[in-house]
């Protein structure tokens, strides 16, 4: 593809990301961080669906029906979402593959396929929390991504390199089973450093199972400085509409 080709392709990708309800979106390379069966992939469109800061910031003391109900219905549109970039990718003569929102693929190991925090960070969109999800300015970590693998020489963001988490230590105090352990995040750095998967996943199954079998806590992500700060920003607006 030439360049004039590829950006007119990037364009096209963004207007569907856009007029699909996505928040914030870029383009990474991912070349030798996927598996071998998705070796073809060089290329990852990577993009974020924000979370209700009201129903994120209610979940200090665990989820709540709401809170279950909003992340699978965000699933679904991320899905949604994801399959139609997978399409005009193909139409455009490219290979593609929308990585689900939500599947363990290794439930032994608690991983997907692809990790979506990779394609995130490598497209710049925010760095990885000592909550183990994707912090962004924008959003702070009140989001769910989306991601699609694809061989299209797409324009690569400029990658993030370091946490933006200073000496904040929110997620790690408010996490109920002690599964957070301090890791400061790094390009590369294992997952185990920063979280204990599987005593994460045990507490959620014991405490928490009648959302969705376990699967989901937040109580970490509410923590999170980075999301309060969206609800300040709602707060100014409503107290001064000029504002918006």
């Amino acid at each position: 593809m030439s360049m004039q080709d590829t950006a007119s392709l990037a364009e096209k990708i963004a207007d569907q990301l856009r007029g699909g309800g996505a928040a914030l979106w870029g383009f990474a390379q991912v070349g030798g961080l996927t598996s071998q069966k998705l070796s073809r992939f060089d290329r990852a469109v990577s993009f974020g669906m924000a979370m209700d800061p009201y129903i994120m910031a209610g979940l200090k003391y665990g989820p709540t029906r709401e809170y279950a109900n909003l992340y699978e219905s965000m699933n679904q549109e991320i899905n949604s979402l994801a399959k139609a970039v997978q399409s005009l990718l193909q139409n455009a003569g490219h290979d593609a593959w929308a990585v689900p929102a939500s599947l363990r693929s290794d439930p032994e190991n608690i991983r997907g396929d692809f990790p979506h925090k990779t394609a995130a960070t490598r497209a710049g969109l925010g760095w990885v929390g000592r909550h183990c999800q994707l912090v962004t300015f924008e959003l702070g970590p009140w989001l769910r991504l989306g991601t699609v693998l694809t061989n299209a020489q797409l324009p690569a963001g400029k990658p993030v390199e370091k946490s933006h988490c200073g000496t904040c230590h929110a997620c790690v105090d408010a996490c109920p089973a002690g599964a957070l352990l301090g890791g400061v995040w790094f390009p590369g750095l294992e997952r185990a450093e920063i979280l204990n998967a599987a005593v994460c996943d045990d507490y959620k199954k014991e405490h928490f199972f009648a959302f969705h079998g376990g699967h989901n806590c937040g109580i970490c992500t509410s923590a999170c400085p980075f999301g309060h700060k969206l609800l300040e920003k709602d707060q100014k607006k409503l107290v001064n509409p000029a504002n918006q």
